[in-house]
């Protein structure tokens, strides 16, 4: 399989955002407790009204850092499941498939985590490193007692459109009627599934490479797919 990296970076750059305020926030929390502790150790031995303030300061401080490292997480553990996807797809499909990462589309929509192209089609991917019990009706995701405010469904269907306009104003591949599937794929094994009637396929990563060996929404060139990749970058 043939990689192309896109120019989008939004968890690269979440990632250290988060982390650099998290840091942040737990060092100047650190700051306010250790000089809280020194006005009280060797100035008054009691707590004045400045200490006090000080003192809520640093434990209000620990509230963004809390926050900032729960971000961080999520941001780290999107991050892992993409590399999945690209070891996954790269280990198992041939030298006939691409796979673009990190799409940034410049007419607007905003980053697309994969798409795969090959003589089989072309795939939307919205890459999932949930783990837990997650349910699915239609449009409708949610943990136990709990609603999922993202919605996967709507994402990977909304990509699929985007790269399917993109495609459609293109005036080499204008009359091919090409066919853009959206996928949600899951990389956790820790992800207990309940999914009726999704929108749009939902796989696990194990079935992922297979599914799109076996569709035949499309037969592509080699040169169709090198121009679609072309259009893709340049939308």
């Amino acid at each position: 399989m043939r990689k192309i990296d896109g120019s989008s970076n939004y968890l690269s750059s979440q990632i250290r955002k988060y982390l650099s305020k998290a840091i942040l926030s737990l060092l100047f929390s650190i700051l306010l407790l250790t000089l809280t502790a020194y006005i009280i150790i060797f100035k008054t031995h009691v707590i004045s009204i400045i200490e006090a303030a000080l003192l809520i300061a640093a434990l209000i401080l620990l509230i963004p850092f809390r926050y900032c490292q729960y971000k961080y997480q999520i941001y780290k553990s999107g991050r892992q499941g993409e590399k999945t996807v690209i070891r996954t797809l790269t280990s198992k499909l041939n030298d006939e498939y691409y796979l673009m990462n990190g799409v940034y589309l410049k007419s607007g929509g905003g980053d697309i985590d994969h798409i795969v192209l090959g003589p089989t089609g072309i795939y939307v991917l919205e890459t999932k490193n949930w783990s837990g019990k997650i349910i699915c009706n239609d449009t409708q995701w949610q943990r136990p007692g709990k609603k999922i405010t993202t919605n996967p469904s709507l994402q990977a269907k909304n990509n699929a459109q985007k790269i399917k306009r993109a495609l459609d104003s293109s005036l080499f591949l204008r009359g091919h009627n090409i066919y853009v599937e959206g996928l949600i794929v899951f990389t956790n094994t820790h992800a207990k599934l309940s999914i009726s009637n999704s929108i749009v396929p939902v796989l696990r990563i194990q079935q992922l490479s297979d599914y799109i060996k076996n569709q035949k929404s499309n037969s592509l060139t080699r040169e169709q797919i090198q121009q679609i990749i072309k259009q893709i970058q340049i939308s």
